[in-house]
């Protein structure tokens, strides 16, 4: 049934591990439609392979361009929720593999920052 209440859970990392997903577009599309109610944000590297490994949030530690990404939210209005998915862990943290706090803690900083300079860019 098509409701305002059925929406995406979006996830970078999940969809963006195969080169063929257009993540910006992707985003650009839903968030239009205003059918992301939540994204997940997170950086992957996908190796020659085909494989693919979770990486740090910036866009150059991975395959994915976070600023595109984040200015199609931006330019299409996006207000639901975001967090930065996943965490490495790092600084010899111990803990859940995959939930790194001091990690989440650096990306949602950095995803701040992103948010930050498009609502800025957006207005000039």
């Amino acid at each position: 049934m098509d409701s305002p209440s059925n929406t995406l859970c979006l996830c970078t990392g999940s969809l963006g591990c195969a080169k063929f997903n257009d993540i910006p577009a992707m985003v650009r599309k839903y968030s239009a439609m205003g059918r992301i109610g939540f994204m997940h944000m997170r950086n992957v590297k996908i190796m020659e392979d085909g494989s693919f490994e979770e990486r740090a949030h910036l866009s150059a530690c991975g395959s994915l361009d976070m600023y595109e990404i984040t200015k199609a939210l931006v330019e299409t209005g996006f207000d639901g929720y975001v967090r930065p998915d996943h965490g490495r862990m790092i600084w010899g943290e111990t803990g859940k593999p995959g939930y790194g706090l001091y990690d989440r803690a650096l990306g949602a900083a950095y995803l701040n920052g992103l948010f930050e300079a498009c609502e800025k860019e957006r207005k000039n």
